[in-house]
């Protein structure tokens, strides 16, 4: 499926509000609301759309602390990679994972109660015996802004 503007326009929205009526979301993009529902249905079922999900203020809820965290395995075969993967994937803690270039592997991010929480799970996954070799964290002291849409009207112009 080949996107047009419109159809950029449409995620660009939907994005910054899941919950938009189909009615505003025309009118936003400049639609009828039956075109634009059926763009919105064509986009879910392409899988441009994955999901919908309600964005939550952590700080209300109680302490917490966010820890970026380089991990370098040590071998580097392609069943190794999986193997760390799939394990860090079960760790519900672990709420991104990427591989990278450079000098780690995998930059992780964790979202935990406390340090000595982070801490602990670190040596639950270390003793695991999944592959870690070393990992340097950074723990996040303030996060001035945390943008939850892509840039989708500078990379895909509309």
């Amino acid at each position: 499926m080949k996107l047009d503007r419109i159809d950029i326009r449409i995620l660009h929205e939907l994005q910054k509000n899941g919950r938009i009526t189909n009615v505003e979301l025309a009118d936003l993009v400049h639609l009828s609301p039956s075109p634009c529902l059926a763009r919105v249905k064509k986009l879910q079922k392409a899988g441009y759309i994955t999901g919908y999900a309600a964005q939550i203020d952590i700080a209300k809820l109680g302490p917490s602390i966010t820890v970026f965290t380089e991990v370098t395995l040590k071998n580097h075969r392609k069943m190794d990679f999986e193997h760390f993967q799939r394990a860090a994937e079960k760790v519900e803690e672990i709420v991104e994972c990427h591989l990278i270039s450079g000098g780690y592997d995998y930059l992780l991010k964790f979202v935990t109660g406390s340090i000595g929480d982070y801490q602990a799970l670190l040596e639950r996954l270390t003793d695991m015996d999944i592959g870690i070799d070393k990992y340097f964290s950074f723990v996040v002291m303030k996060s001035p802004f945390v943008k939850a849409h892509l840039p989708l009207r500078t990379l895909f112009p509309m």
